[in-house]
């Protein structure tokens, strides 16, 4: 059991119905409890930060006003809801977020009935509310329905189709942006620059002196209609009110006594409703305040009062990691390539872009959290010559599976496709791990598919791919360090399509795979030579096309093929092999190794590999169950 008495006020609060108890006077209390007890907590253990620190006030003030969890709050992402979790039942548990068998990393409705729609993609929190609302008239219910969704989201087209819904039903629906200028790295949102512009132009601050200001309270809060009419003419209401919202704001997101009075208003108002608060990423704690990207998400440990990571001790130098890799190779081969050029989809740093960024800006495109406009985007530049190289996470790029197939795939475009976070990524769990792309990637007609087993070879693919102008290729790598190969200091090697290497060869049977995976497969291989197995290992480089020459000289030479991927069996590498013997008429014996038809929890990477049985033990263990097999039935 924690110890809470250092935190006065929310020691006090287990759940909602506690903080309702309170007097108004004392919510400026709660918060500040609230928020240094999030500093405390993940200053230990790392997590998600600087968008939770955002908006204590406005969480405080929701569950406040609200009737939870009989009235619906549904949060965008769940980056930003780590206050929700703590003031609903979870505050003595909030240092096992991330963590195995812990806390989820974003809302999870198995977890907590506060938590009305899980998330860990943007840009979905008006389109679920507003079918939770939907539901709610359809069954004759009576509660309250609120979304709130960051700007960040907002640069996302779904957060806009579902906006345009809102207005067409006419539900009683309220939406709450919480505009603080960041998703991630700074947004990229055009509607973001006109609110800064009409708020800050003399015009509307001569009106709002004269006008608003002078209004008082009372008359702001009835929103009559000359007030209603400046507001809709001269502020941002402007766009949302033609989308048939009424607007209100923007207000000052952290002076949780005028949130909950602005709230109580606009609760019983009909219709959609948009509130527009305005907060700061990182409040209340200043290394957050002045390094909103780097506090987005804490990689672990830091120092509570300086905000200086705790470094692990380190034996040896870690080899560099694999985004890092790509960063460079790409801007190496777009200062020799004039044509090359980089997108993502607000994740610069994320996927090693920024490096391209720094360098020649003006080759380097964020969209937003908007991957289908960034693969649409990508394909367009690609009809006037160029080759646009796509770094999307691979949970992020199956937003934009029809953009893929519609717009590059069928007009056979070169669009690059770099996949980064493939496999499983840790903590951030069953929204983020990368455990589908080899299937949802090879069935698509035209594309090429690729995965490199080091971080030379990453270097070597990319090249390749730029230098690939036949359709779409994508390769596919996983986070984290690489496996500690000597890198070229500069230059590159063509790779031929569709051709895989032997990296060990055997006499008893052959492991086929693809990725880093492979290291340990070599290691497995050298336990089960003092066993008196010997394995050939092979490096297949592509999933798609097969080597079609070598998996038949493998099914010549072997009767038992392991084929082995950090990818769902159903659909992926494994199932390209199967499907290419059976086509032939060929019938080695076969075992699969990859993730089962089934979501994968968070946790440490190491911990999820070995439960999924893919590290070195595992997969020794799963090849000597199956030569096993073989010799029984013999």
């Amino acid at each position: 059991m924690q110890n809470f008495e250092q935190y006065p006020y929310l020691k006090n609060i287990a759940y909602p119905q506690d903080l309702r108890k309170l007097a108004e006077t004392d919510l400026r209390g709660v918060s500040d409890d609230v928020r240094e007890y999030l500093i405390d907590t993940i200053s230990q253990i790392g997590g998600h930060f600087g968008a939770g620190l955002g908006v204590v006030e406005l969480t405080v003030a929701l569950h406040y006003v609200f009737d939870t969890p009989k009235d619906k709050l549904i949060w965008d992402v769940g980056h930003q809801a780590y206050p929700h979790k703590i003031l609903t039942g979870r505050k003595e548990r909030l240092h096992t977020i991330r963590k195995k068998d812990g806390l989820a990393p974003f809302l999870r409705m198995d977890e907590s009935e506060y938590d009305v729609f899980g998330a860990g993609h943007a840009s979905t929190s008006i389109s679920a509310a507003l079918g939770v609302a939907t539901g709610r008239d359809l069954a004759g219910e009576d509660f309250k329905v609120v979304a709130i969704i960051g700007d960040g989201s907002m640069t996302g087209g779904m957060a806009y189709e579902a906006l345009n819904n809102c207005g067409v039903l006419k539900k009683n629906i309220i939406v709450i942006l919480n505009d603080n200028q960041m998703s991630i790295a700074p947004n990229v949102w055009s509607v973001h620059n006109y609110f800064n512009t009409v708020l800050t132009s003399p015009a509307l601050r001569k009106i709002k002196d004269k006008v608003w200001d002078a209004a008082g309270d009372r008359v702001r809060l009835a929103g009559g209609k000359i007030i209603g009419g400046l507001k809709a003419t001269f502020t941002p209401g402007m766009l949302f009110e033609a989308l048939g919202f009424k607007y209100f704001g923007p207000i000052n997101g952290h002076n949780v006594v005028k949130l909950v009075e602005m709230l109580r208003f606009v609760k019983d108002q009909q219709g959609p409703i948009l509130l527009h608060v305005i907060s700061e990423k990182g409040k209340g704690y200043a290394p957050a305040e002045s390094h909103v990207q780097r506090y987005h998400a804490a990689g672990g440990a830091f120092d509570k009062f300086t905000g200086t990571a705790i470094a692990k001790p380190v034996t040896t130098p870690l080899p560099p990691d694999y985004t890092k890799v790509f960063g460079m190779a790409l801007l190496e081969i777009a200062k020799e390539n004039p044509k090359v050029i980089g997108i993502t989809a607000a994740m610069p740093d994320g996927t090693g872009l920024n490096i391209l960024q720094k360098e020649m800006p003006e080759r380097f495109f964020d969209v937003g959290i908007a991957e289908q406009h960034a693969v649409t985007f990508a394909a367009g530049i690609a009809t006037q010559g160029f080759t646009p190289v796509c770094a999307i996470y691979s949970t992020f790029l199956q937003r934009a599976f029809d953009q893929i197939i519609h717009d590059v795939s069928i007009q056979n475009l070169n669009v690059i496709f770099a996949l980064d976070r493939a496999g499983l990524v840790g903590a951030d769990g069953h929204t983020h791990h990368g455990m589908f792309d080899l299937s949802y990637l090879r069935l698509i007609p035209n594309m090429t598919v690729m995965a490199p087993k080091d971080e030379q070879e990453l270097r070597d693919m990319l090249f390749t791919a730029t230098e690939f102008q036949q359709g779409p290729i994508a390769m596919r790598y996983p986070r984290g360090n690489g496996i500690g190969v000597p890198l070229a200091a500069s230059g590159f090697n063509t790779l031929p399509i569709g051709r895989g290497e032997i990296m060990r060869d055997g006499k008893d049977g052959a492991i086929v795979g693809i990725g880093p995976i492979l290291y340990e497969a070599i290691k497995v291989a050298q336990d089960l030579e003092h066993e008196g197995i010997s394995l050939a290992v092979v490096n297949a480089r592509f999933i798609k096309p097969l080597d079609e020459d070598l998996l038949e000289g493998l099914a010549a030479r072997f009767p038992n093929i392991i084929t082995l991927e950090e990818n769902v069996i159903m659909g992926g590498f494994g199932s390209a092999v199967a499907e290419f013997y059976a086509e032939k008429g060929l019938s080695p014996r076969l075992k699969f190794l990859g993730y089962p038809d089934a979501y994968v929890e968070h946790g440490a990477p190491s911990e999820l590999i070995n439960d999924q049985g893919l590290n070195r033990e595992g997969i020794l263990k799963s090849i000597k169950g199956f030569l096993n097999e073989i010799e029984v039935r013999k």
